[in-house]
């Protein structure tokens, strides 16, 4: 456990990206089965909604990149 603990914390953008990759591609997955797909379409609609997950993510860490600058509070010069 303190390994996984350890693993998040020197990695949080890659494990928010595993961890909403898996649960966006659970609910695409309950969502389609009732739809007749071919095996590479639905890999397909796997793939896409995992680069999905990584572009949220890389988005989400936009915001963060700026309240983590030292010169935050300032105002520009």
């Amino acid at each position: 456990m303190d390994r996984f603990v350890e693993l998040v914390k020197r990695h949080p953008m890659l494990t928010a990206w595993v961890a909403l990759s898996i649960g966006m591609v659970a609910i695409l997955l309950y969502t389609a089965k009732d739809v007749e797909l071919l095996p590479t379409q639905r890999l397909a609609l796997v793939l896409a909604t995992i680069g999905l997950a990584g572009a949220c993510v890389w988005i989400l860490s936009w915001d963060s990149d700026e309240d983590a600058s030292p010169d935050a509070g300032e105002p520009p010069k």
